[in-house]
């Protein structure tokens, strides 16, 4: 093992520097906290979301795009894996990363994580991994960990689901027990969420200030 996947194995072990939990009371308010955090985001940054389907991971990945000035049309990438959005010169960040928007929703490990190579854009892309916990901790030493809950759970707003699981694979909810059809690419409604945001590794020792300052809550 090479001396910098040590180091993000060891990150991967250690608790979080920090926790902090905030309320979007719509969906509006998710997308503008991933617009606000993308202005003190580099390259080599990776952020890990969690959440039930229509939760916002994509609505708030939008917001990141929006704020990094990447090329428009995030959106989930579940069937593709994996979707990169360049950086725009004429964008309000030009010459700044490009956008790496992956979806391990059917990746079982962090050895099919390795099979996509995101070790060759990781350093020059900030790198956003929906359903990525358990599966890429090992590619960085810090990453962001965000997880969105849903006031409203899924099965409560009549989604179903096709025989997967709600939360994402190894999820308790729904799990296996559903049948219908899911919109993946309009997984948002515009109802309260909680946000809750961890801090791992020497990029992230404190809060950022675009969470420390955010008030989405009304």
């Amino acid at each position: 093992m090479s001396a910098s996947n040590q180091a993000a194995g060891d990150s991967a072990e250690a608790g979080p520097n920090w926790e902090k939990t905030l309320t979007a009371t719509t969906a509006e308010q998710t997308h503008n906290l991933g617009v606000r955090l993308a202005g003190v985001l580099e390259a080599g940054d990776l952020l890990v979301l969690s959440g039930e389907l229509g939760a916002g991971k994509t609505t708030f990945t939008q917001g990141l795009g929006e704020g990094l000035g990447v090329r428009s049309g995030v959106i989930s990438p579940t069937f593709v894996l994996v979707r990169i959005h360049p950086n725009l010169p004429d964008g309000p960040r030009p010459g700044g990363p490009d956008l790496v928007h992956v979806d391990a929703y059917r990746l079982g490990s962090a050895a099919e994580i390795d099979d996509i190579d995101l070790e060759n854009t990781l350093d020059s892309s900030v790198t956003v991994v929906e359903w990525g916990h358990d599966r890429v901790e090992h590619l960085s030493e810090s990453r962001l960990e965000i997880d969105l809950q849903r006031a409203i759970g899924l099965q409560a707003t009549g989604f179903q689901t096709n025989g997967l699981s709600a939360y994402g694979p190894g999820g308790s909810a729904g799990s296996g027990e559903t049948t219908g059809t899911l919109d993946f690419e309009n997984e948002d409604t515009d109802e309260p969420r909680t946000i809750v945001l961890r801090g791992y590794g020497p990029r992230w020792p404190r809060v950022p200030e675009p969470v420390a300052t955010f008030e989405g809550k009304s």
